[in-house]
């Protein structure tokens, strides 16, 4: 997900981005506690996501 893709979502839109995130990142620490993980990296692909996420909430908030 590129930052451009994020700065056009809604405040709606962002929120339930962030939600599906945090339950994505749950699901994956699942996986990797249980080693059915394939690929590890892609924790810390979705932890970027919800920064980036998160960042432009806190950029719209600013605006407003």
């Amino acid at each position: 997900m590129k930052a451009n893709e994020v700065r056009k979502m809604s405040s709606e839109e962002l929120e339930k981005k962030l939600a599906d995130l945090k339950k994505d990142l749950f699901f994956l620490r699942m996986q990797h506690a249980t080693n059915q993980l394939d690929n590890p990296t892609v924790i810390a692909q979705v932890k970027r996501d919800i920064a980036r996420v998160k960042t432009i909430i806190r950029e719209k908030q600013l605006e407003q």
